[in-house]
């Protein structure tokens, strides 16, 4: 099966999770297609916008950085991740991400159930 890009969702949403400012989404997979989990998604983080803090319990959410760079938050502090980068965010654990850089921040998203 090939997906086209004209047939994936496009969203703006402003304030995600309780974030800054405007996020956009491609969701390449809607929630239920995706197996075994909930989220397939590229996300774009312009400069001083972010996703606020939530949690992920009997999930595990993943962040592959495709470029720029930016700040995730999680319950041991701030961590810079830029390009190549992924981050982890699972049992139970909470985290957030920002972009403070001019560049915008863009990075795949995906959610699999624990």
């Amino acid at each position: 099966m090939i997906r086209k890009s004209t047939d994936m969702e496009q969203v703006k949403a402003e304030g995600m999770r309780g974030g800054e400012g405007l996020i956009t989404a491609v969701h390449h997979l809607s929630k239920d297609e995706v197996p075994h989990g909930r989220l397939f998604s590229t996300f774009t983080v312009g400069k001083g916008c972010s996703i606020g803090y939530h949690d992920h319990v009997k999930e595990t959410e993943y962040y592959l950085i495709q470029s720029g760079k930016g700040i995730v938050t999680e319950a041991d502090g701030e961590k810079e991740v830029e390009a190549g980068d992924l981050v982890i965010t699972g049992g139970g654990a909470g985290h957030s991400i920002r972009n403070e850089e001019d560049e915008p921040l863009v990075f795949v998203a995906v959610i699999l159930f624990d």
